[in-house]
């Protein structure tokens, strides 16, 4: 390593990275837990509207970042009714505050779970579920040690993607926690400023970290996708 470069590194503040993870993954489980809970009911129940709710929970994977953004300031920022009642209640805000870039991380990855788990849980066999409730097991049990294992490999692909999504939010995050150094400026926005600042050695080391990060999560899911989805054939296949 060159003595530049070394330079370079040590130069570097860490701290949006750092921070990236703790929102991404505070977002990831939020995310996850919704994704689920969404998915269970768009794939196993219809009812009238249930199209275009499930068509408005995956607007944030098409609408722009700053429509995002801007919707979640309406709703929950210090004039709207959520954050009104929030500041009021419990003095605690999410605008220019991590928690904002929480929330705005886990809106725009919620659709990647909720698609994910939807499609698992719709691809579940039915059969096994209702062998299961003739050993008398109550529909909590049943959704815990069958429909849920079953359907977990796709759940686990959204929940890594949803991941991947969060770590590289910037325009919702931004327009609702900002970016101030050393308490909401997350790795894409430390890479924003770097460039904007003519720091190009910088942001190049934070764009390699983030490339790093994301193909690794990809890796990852690859990895851990292939036995479960070989298990969960296997489940699917033996006679119920």
């Amino acid at each position: 390593m060159s003595e530049t470069a070394s330079e370079t590194l040590q130069a570097i503040d860490w701290f949006p990275l750092l921070l990236s993870l703790k929102v991404a993954g505070c977002a990831t489980l939020l995310a996850l837990g919704g994704g689920i809970a969404l998915g269970w009911v768009f794939a196993r129940r219809s009812f009238p509207g249930s199209n275009w709710l499930e068509a408005a929970c995956m607007l944030p994977m098409v609408l722009p970042p700053t429509v995002v953004g801007y919707g979640i300031l309406l709703l929950a920022g210090r004039r709207g009714p959520l954050g009104a009642w929030l500041r009021e209640h419990l003095g605690w805000g999410i605008v220019f505050n991590w928690h904002g870039a929480v929330v705005a991380s886990a809106v725009v990855a919620l659709p990647l779970v909720l698609k994910s788990a939807s499609a698992a849980f719709a691809g579940v066999d039915r059969r096994l579920e209702a062998a299961a409730r003739t050993l008398r097991q109550s529909p909590w049990s049943v959704f815990l040690r069958v429909t849920l294992p079953l359907a977990w490999p796709g759940i686990l692909a959204g929940t890594l993607l949803a991941f991947a999504r969060a770590m590289g939010e910037f325009g919702a995050s931004l327009m609702v926690a900002g970016s101030i150094p050393h308490q909401t400026q997350t790795l894409s926005m430390a890479i924003y400023d770097a460039v904007q600042a003519g720091q190009d050695d910088t942001a190049l080391v934070l764009v390699l970290v983030t490339s790093v990060l994301s193909a690794g999560v990809l890796v990852l899911s690859n990895r851990l996708l292939a036995p479960a989805t070989a298990a969960s054939r296997f489940f699917q296949r033996s006679p119920a």
